[in-house]
């Protein structure tokens, strides 16, 4: 009889937990890493304390939400994997990679920056990379892919895409795909294809470049 209040009130604070991580991944993605636990609080519906429960430091609540985000990310890049198609894997997985950048600024921001990444982006690209490597490798060699695209080109693509989306997207939410489409379409295999006059980054370069931006907020 005494466990059953208790089982009720963890029940209650998981819910807290997660409706807080909702509204802060919604308000996040609209506005950024600028958003602030009070802001947080306000878009949940719950009190200040409640989040400041849940959650002590802005920094908790950045870390879970980008482990979230990392977790959605990897699962798109096993999904891919899994199709029988290496050219129709890679594109699914790079369509919805960059959807999730173009319309997600917060996860944009923690992923890409110097400011929110860290040892976060760390842990993620050792999650990440072997992944999206064999979906880039499996591609090439069965001659879909450009010899000259690099795992490392993945990123960038949907860096693209988040730009895009955060200068356009008020006026056309969707133009992101318009450049995705044009990228993916450049990528494809093809006789006598001039090769490109730039290699890709490599993992140093692309580690460099992430630690380099630090946006607003």
């Amino acid at each position: 009889m005494i466990d059953k209040p208790c089982r009720g009130l963890r029940k209650d604070a998981e819910r807290n937990r997660q409706r807080v991580l909702a509204a802060a991944r919604e308000l996040f993605a609209i506005k950024g890493m600028e958003a602030t636990l009070n802001d947080v609080a306000h878009h949940a519906g719950v009190g200040v304390g409640t989040v400041y429960r849940r959650f002590a430091t802005k920094d908790e609540l950045v870390e879970a939400i980008f482990e979230n985000g990392i977790d959605e990310v990897v699962g798109l890049a096993e999904h891919a994997l899994r199709q029988p198609n290496s050219w129709d894997g890679l594109v699914w997985f790079v369509e919805r990679q960059c959807r999730l950048t173009a319309t997600d600024r917060g996860l944009r921001e923690m992923v890409y920056s110097k400011a929110y990444g860290g040892y976060r982006v760390e842990c993620a690209r050792e999650r990440l990379s072997p992944l999206i490597k064999q979906l880039v490798e499996r591609a090439r060699q069965d001659g879909y892919l450009r010899p000259d695209v690099e795992a490392t080109d993945m990123p960038v693509i949907g860096l693209l895409a988040g730009t895009v989306g955060e200068w356009a997207g008020h006026v056309d939410p969707e133009v992101w795909r318009r450049y995705v489409a044009l990228l993916l379409e450049g990528m494809r295999c093809r006789p006598d294809q001039i090769p490109l006059g730039v290699d890709a980054l490599d993992e140093d370069q692309m580690h460099a470049a992430m630690h380099g931006w630090n946006p607003a907020g």
